[in-house]
């Protein structure tokens, strides 16, 4: 059964939301990577996703940024392509993270998201404002998040995501200009 006083919670939150920072393996990857001999190879990464990046921007105004535990050339070119500034690569803390990009951007936790799937997350998302974790996220991560995406990893999680805000930023603006006329 679907509760819309929480739902209704959930798109307040996300009214607020200026900056989707997301993991990337398990989020954005579906947590598989193959190697060589030579190390890391390919990383699998939806497109989809990474128009919710693209949408995130443009309709939204919703900026996003990577933090991972990964070193990953891969990951700083999806990166690079997807025109994703706030990149962090080889992060143990997360959380420190977050309060750097808190005090950098001058944001208050609440006008932050965090989508992550492993327990290294679990730190970051009880601090961010609204948190998100694909369908397959570790069992506690599904415990503990604001938001459970009805896609996996690396096939849709983090658009799902990234939709959910954007309806509620659009829906919030265009019930205040309603405000706005009605009050006339």
């Amino acid at each position: 059964m679907i509760d819309i006083n929480h739902i209704s919670i959930l798109s307040g939150k996300a009214a607020r939301i200026q900056l989707l920072l997301t993991d990337c393996d398990g989020v954005l990857t579906d947590a598989g990577v193959y190697y060589s001999a030579n190390g890391e190879l390919l990383k699998r990464f939806s497109m989809r996703d990474g128009m919710g990046v693209e949408r995130l921007r443009l309709i939204a105004g919703v900026e996003t940024g990577i933090i991972t535990g990964e070193q990953s050339a891969i990951v700083e070119q999806r990166a690079a392509k997807l025109g994703i500034t706030e990149l962090h690569l080889g992060v143990k803390n997360k959380r420190q993270v977050l309060e750097a990009i808190l005090d950098r951007r001058n944001l208050e936790p609440e006008q932050v998201a965090f989508i992550g799937d492993d327990l290294n997350d679990i730190g970051i998302m009880k601090a961010a404002g609204l948190s998100a974790c694909p369908a397959d996220a570790m069992e506690y991560i599904l415990t503990i998040s604001d938001y459970i995406c009805r896609l996996p990893g690396g096939h849709g999680a983090f658009r799902d995501f990234a939709e959910f805000i954007i309806r509620s930023i659009t829906e919030h603006a265009a019930s205040e200009t309603s405000a706005i006329y009605d009050a006339f």
